[in-house]
């Protein structure tokens, strides 16, 4: 059996930098999916939401530019040692996944060994960037261990995994509000929440391209447990969504211009629903990727509220 290793799977972007990067570090760039960039705004994007949250009504100055920068840094190391650790644990079942065989580790491109060098150093960079926040932000962020380490093994004991990755993936927010204000408020909870319900969304949207490989080698997702019933759920999970960025925004204090917005970010999760189709690949690839916009759209939302 000949491998392709430089095939690209179907959620990578065509013709990324990554092809043309020399062929020594190019599994290691695949590893950490920077041929996949959509990770890493959705692990930045709740890090600038929690940091315009907490800026309600103060306006925003060069600390908050500095946040934004270094958030986006950690965001990137972060969710390449997150990635890596995932294809460490998940190794054997990535070979048995069409979407997932020719990932680095399953494809053996790269080693055991080599790959947790890689995420060590991942890590180290994510720790820089930590130790610049607050005593208690880096708390806060040390706290997410737990919840990285146990993601891998969500789908192998629950159906609910998209959960966990809710908890994990908008950990940003409380490190990043946590950095601007000081302290714990019940904004910040309230809009924590409702990015738990926003990655129940997607996530589950996302995972409808693996559902017959999940089937056959076991894997548990809210995509197999829902089935044709997923655009109900789904609309659901948004507007829960919609319902607690709401509680945020008015526990906040923030201006009424902010619905504005918030109106067309609430449009844009469920014209997701409206287009969403389960059992076509490539639509719900493209519906995922568009979370880039929503979560931006959110982003503008609150930096809004900062700024008036």
């Amino acid at each position: 059996m000949v491998l392709n290793f430089d095939r690209r799977v179907a959620d990578s972007l065509p013709k990324t930098w990554v092809d043309r990067a020399p062929s020594a570090v190019r599994p290691y760039l695949r590893l950490a999916r920077y041929d996949r960039p959509i990770g890493f705004w959705l692990l930045g994007l709740p890090c600038w939401m929690g940091l315009m949250l907490a800026r309600t009504g103060e306006g925003l100055g060069w600390t908050d530019l500095w946040y934004a920068v270094i958030f986006a840094i950690g965001a990137i190391a972060m969710r390449g040692a997150g990635c890596t650790y995932n294809d460490i644990v998940d190794r054997d079942l990535d070979a048995q996944v069409a979407r997932t065989a020719d990932r680095p580790l399953a494809a053996g491109t790269v080693s055991l060994r080599q790959a947790w060098i890689f995420l060590t150093g991942q890590a180290l960079v994510g720790l820089l960037v930590l130790i610049q926040l607050p005593l208690l932000a880096i708390g806060v962020g040390l706290a997410a261990l737990v919840l990285v380490a146990a993601y891998p093994f969500m789908k192998r004991i629950t159906w609910w995994p998209q959960a966990w990755l809710g908890l994990t993936f908008n950990w940003g927010i409380p490190v990043a509000f946590t950095a601007a204000a000081g302290a714990i408020e019940p904004a910040m909870i309230a809009l924590y929440a409702a990015a738990i319900f926003w990655t129940l969304g997607y996530d589950t949207i996302y995972a409808h391209q693996d559902v017959e490989d999940d089937a056959l080698v076991g894997v548990k997702s809210t995509a197999r447990l829902f089935g044709e019933s997923t655009p109900y759920w789904v609309a659901g999970f948004y507007g829960a969504n919609a319902l607690l960025v709401a509680l945020a925004i008015w526990l906040s204090g923030a201006s009424p211009w902010v619905v504005l917005p918030f109106t067309a970010y609430t449009a844009h999760l469920f014209n997701q629903v409206r287009k969403l189709d389960v059992e076509d690949g490539a639509r719900c690839l493209a519906l995922f990727k568009a979370n880039r916009t929503s979560g931006l759209l959110l982003v503008a939302t609150l930096a809004l509220g900062a700024l008036i």
